[in-house]
């Protein structure tokens, strides 16, 4: 088994981190404090072709697979997950739904300007009562001549406030269930569409996160997404590649919360000497070292093979190794903040050290894109041969 990455992955790894300790870095803390969107990164992202990287160059896209995708949002989330999650929303969810499911014709007016970077993208499935029954959506969308009018909302749609293009989840067959729910892409400006509440969140606090309301709201026949009543079953695949997208994110601020408490435990003195001198630091840091290797072992593996699914139209599936990469990667990523928090002691505590930060960011990763608790489910499922 071949681990390694070619010399174009690494350096593609290495420009990413050039980019984010100099263009984010300096602006984490003063945008996490402000819950700032950092609109001002986006066009920067676009020109290193991160807001297309899983899309063909003939979509606007860089052409590249998720290999590279995770390198991406891996490397942008060791610095700031904020900045990960933008991106990874913005490309395994809004503007993947549209390339796989879209006809050629919504490719070309919708992912082309999403996968440039010039336009955002949001993607809206959970409701305030259809979290993790996500087939429980209430937004109903009913036919009315050349158009479909949308009525109700969604809650913690990352992109939310500031995306020009939302696709969305409503039924419209309430009688099929989960082959009664559509998908269709709703553009801003369009009247009755509107962002609502923007959430004041734990952690991951510039990235935005909102309510999106649809009030008699008129979109084009044109705007549906695949064939009517599939958008839910659409979705579920989606979540194969964002699952992967929430495991490079976990991955990344478990590697950034490492580093950091590995750097402090040698600059750190205590009984005249680096605390990554003794023995019970050493335990810690090589767990942390330990799990987040497994953890980018396990990524990587479902990467390459949604890399390998892609190249024959989706088979073999990677549902569950998807859900196992997502679950583990989290997870680790939240022992591994922890245990840096424990690294750096009370200064652990302090917005002057990056530790606390990367505690309070990591915590989404273990609920967002299904919980944790989904995700054994999925994989129990997977496992039992279960629908």
């Amino acid at each position: 088994m071949d681990f390694s990455l070619t010399e174009e992955q690494q350096q593609l790894r290495r420009s990413i981190r050039e980019f984010a300790e100099g263009e984010i870095a300096p602006h984490v803390m003063k945008w996490d404090e402000a819950s700032q969107f950092p609109s001002e990164i986006i066009p920067k992202l676009a020109e290193m072709g991160l807001m297309g990287v899983i899309f063909p160059e003939q979509y606007g896209g860089a052409g590249l697979g998720y290999i590279e995708y995770v390198i991406a949002i891996e490397e942008l989330s060791r610095v700031d997950g904020s900045v990960g999650i933008i991106v990874a929303a913005h490309n395994s969810l809004c503007t993947n739904h549209i390339y796989k499911n879209g006809n050629d014709q919504q490719r070309k007016r919708f992912v082309v300007p999403l996968a440039q970077g010039k336009k955002l993208g949001a993607w809206s499935l959970t409701e305030p009562n259809a979290g993790s029954d996500a087939g429980g959506t209430r937004t109903t969308a009913v036919r009315d001549g050349d158009h479909w009018v949308l009525n109700g909302s969604k809650t913690f749609t990352t992109n939310g406030t500031y995306a020009d293009f939302c696709v969305a989840m409503a039924v419209t067959d309430r009688a099929k269930g989960s082959h009664g729910i559509s998908a269709f892409v709703v553009e801003k400006g369009t009247p009755g569409f509107r962002p609502g509440k923007k959430e004041n969140k734990l952690g991951l606090r510039a990235s935005d996160t909102s309510e999106v309301i649809f009030s008699e709201c008129r979109v084009p026949a044109a705007n549906l997404i695949g064939p009517e009543g599939e958008g839910f079953v659409g979705s579920l695949g989606i979540l194969d590649g964002g699952r992967i997208s929430i495991a490079a994110l976990g991955l990344g601020m478990a590697q950034g919360a490492f580093e950091a408490a590995v750097k402090y435990a040698k600059e750190r003195k205590q009984f005249g000497k680096p605390i990554a001198d003794f023995q019970g630091i050493q335990f810690k840091l090589a767990d942390m070292s330990t799990e987040i290797e497994a953890a980018r072992a396990l990524t990587y593996r479902a990467a390459w093979l949604a890399d390998h699914a892609a190249k024959s139209n989706g088979v073999p599936r990677h549902t569950m190794e998807s859900s196992q990469a997502k679950l583990f990667a989290s997870e680790v990523a939240v022992r591994v903040a922890n245990e840096a928090v424990q690294v750096f002691g009370g200064y652990g505590f302090t917005k002057d050290y990056p530790a606390e930060k990367f505690y309070r960011d990591v915590k989404l990763c273990t609920i967002g894109e299904g919980t944790s608790e989904i995700q054994r489910l999925v994989i129990a499922r997977q496992l039992l041969g279960k629908k």
